[in-house]
This record gives C-alpha cells, structure tokens and sequence, in this order.
C-alpha cells in the first residue's frame, strides 16, 4: 500500500507541482501523491516549460485547493512554502506535517525582470528550484520520516 503524500504551497501553481511531479516520476512505486494550494492560482507557464526540458509534462495537472484533500486519508503533507506551512489546516485522521520550504521562482523571476534581466534568464531560478525539489525528492523517504 502505498503512503498518501500531499504537497502544500499557497498557489499550487509552482513548487508544489514540481514536487508532485518529481515524486511521481522519481518515487511513485512509493507514494500516492497529490498537490494543493491555500488558492488555486492555475499552472504557471514557465514552471511547466522548465518541466519539460527534464522531460516531465505537467500539463495535466490541476491546481486544487487543499480543501479538496480532506477526505483522502493523508498520510503525510509537506509543506514547500512558508506560508502554506503558516496557514496549513488541521487535516482529519493522523497526518503527519513535515515543512521543507524553497524559494518562489515567480517571485525572483518578477525582481530579476524589474532588473533588466531577458526571459530566459528570468527561467533561472525555475530550473535552480526543480532542480533542488529533484535533489529533496531523490531522499525520500528519509526527508519525510
């Protein structure tokens, strides 16, 4: 049987979804696994162009609310967002919280563009975070544990 793993950040329009993917494609023999979001921003486009440079499509992916989860027997939600740890809610049944924050590529791409920088170097900080969730990812299940 597998572990019921959530990933949690404020948008799931970004890192969480990262972290899903990865955890599908590097650990899904392990995990049955979700993400959502405090809101529901949508995709975000260069999140899911820097995905498929590694060859995962996320296309298909959804941006949930987190509310839609409560009923899914959670094993584990891992927050990858501050402010998801922050405001994370009480989920039913024994879950385990675990917090592993990463930085918001929207957010250091908005104040590298405000600096002049082009649109493929505004993709830098998307591919150094896939790249550090893909590292995270590969330790599981001792990150978690």
């Amino acid at each position: 049987m597998k572990t019921k793993l959530l990933y949690l950040c404020t948008g799931n329009s970004c890192r969480s979804q990262m972290a899903e993917a990865w955890t599908r494609h590097l650990k899904g023999d392990l995990y049955e696994v979700f993400s959502a979001g405090i809101e529901a921003h949508g995709l975000n486009p260069d999140m899911v162009k820097v995905m498929a440079e590694v060859g995962i499509d996320v296309t298909s992916h959804t941006s949930d609310l987190v509310t839609r989860y409560f009923d899914e027997g959670l094993d584990v939600v891992v927050s990858v967002c501050g402010h998801a740890d922050e405001n994370c809610p009480v989920f039913p049944g024994q879950v385990r919280r675990v917090h592993k924050g990463f930085d918001d590529p929207p957010k250091l791409a908005r104040e590298l563009a405000a600096g002049g920088a082009s649109e493929e170097e505004q993709l830098a900080p998307y591919r150094r975070v896939r790249d550090e969730i893909k590292a995270w990812v590969s330790t599981l299940p001792g990150a978690i544990a």
